[in-house]
Order: structure tokens, then C-alpha cells, then sequence
């Protein structure tokens, strides 16, 4: 080890400091080590899906861990959406395979918004809209757009678009 590599020990107690591509790195290598087949596929897809976006356009980049984290909400959508139509098909089997994976993605996510949150947000910015003469179907875009700036990525775009559409009217 050279004098500003970090072993895997020192890593996990600095892992405040590291990003979440690194996080999923060397989770990625523990699971190689304990043997955990299910978790190292799926670390290892979304580690390839995060370096595909990294080199998706037309000069490779780093990826924040915003980006990493919007990266890894649509895998794990992808995944329970795939195990809904497994489901609907009778495939229980592959069903079951796509949702442990969504279990495992989804422990690298922040924690979801509770609709009782998220509906008071929407309704604070359905108001401040009305205040500002906005009303019915054209504000439901600048309601959305300021319900996702305050939301963050802890709240899902369908269900706020919802929430917003029944809240305008």
C-alpha cells in the first residue's frame, strides 16, 4: 500500500467523505469476499449502469452523487416495474429475483418522502401559485417544478404530478 492509498477498514469509517459510486465499490468487494451472489450481481449492475451514464456522452465525466443517486432511483424503478409484469406473467420466480434487487438498490437511496409530507408541500405551492394568479392545468408545471425543488430526490415525479393534478382541480 502506498502512502495515500486507504484499505478497505479505514475506507468504511471514512465513507462519510466518500461518494456513493466508491460506496457501491466496496460493498461490491465485500460481497465478492462473504460470497453473496445476489448482492454482487445487482452492486455490479449498477456500478456498470453509473460508468455507462459516466461515459455516455461525448467526453467521459464524473458523475455527482446527485447524478449517481437519480442513476440508481431508475434502476431500482426499472426493477419493481419488472417485477410487476413477472408477476402479472406467473413468472413468481423472476419476479422475486427483480424485487431483492430493487430491496438492495433501494438501501442506497435517501428515505421516501410520506405522502402526508409531500401533500403538505403541495398544497403550500398549489396556494403560493394561486397567489400569484396562476390557476387550473398552466400552473400545474411551475406547481410541479417548485414541488420537486423542495422534495428533492426523496419523492417520486409520478406522485407528485398526481398529488399537484388533483390539488389543482
Amino acid at each position: 500500500m502506498g502512502p495515500f492509498s486507504i484499505s478497505g477498514a479505514q475506507l468504511r469509517q471514512t465513507e462519510c467523505m466518500t461518494s456513493l459510486k466508491d460506496t457501491l465499490k466496496s460493498d461490491l468487494t465485500a460481497a465478492i469476499k462473504a460470497g453473496d451472489n445476489m448482492l454482487k450481481s445487482t452492486l455490479r449492475l449498477a456500478i456498470a449502469a453509473v460508468m455507462n451514464a459516466e461515459v455516455a456522452g461525448s467526453e467521459a465525466v464524473e458523475l455527482s452523487d446527485d447524478q449517481v443517486l437519480k442513476i440508481l432511483q431508475a434502476e431500482t424503478k426499472k426493477r419493481l416495474e419488472s417485477a410487476e409484469i413477472y408477476t402479472q406473467a406467473g413468472r413468481t420466480e423472476a419476479a422475486a429475483q427483480e424485487s431483492a434487487e430493487a430491496e438492495i438498490l433501494s438501501r442506497y437511496l435517501p428515505a421516501a418522502m410520506s405522502d402526508d409530507e409531500l401533500l403538505v408541500i403541495v398544497t403550500e405551492e398549489v396556494a403560493a401559485a394561486v397567489a400569484a394568479g396562476n390557476e387550473g392545468a398552466k400552473a400545474m408545471g411551475l406547481v410541479v417544478k417548485a414541488v420537486r425543488a423542495r422534495a428533492g430526490s426523496s419523492a417520486d415525479g409520478a406522485k407528485i404530478a398526481a398529488l399537484v393534478k388533483s390539488a389543482l382541480g
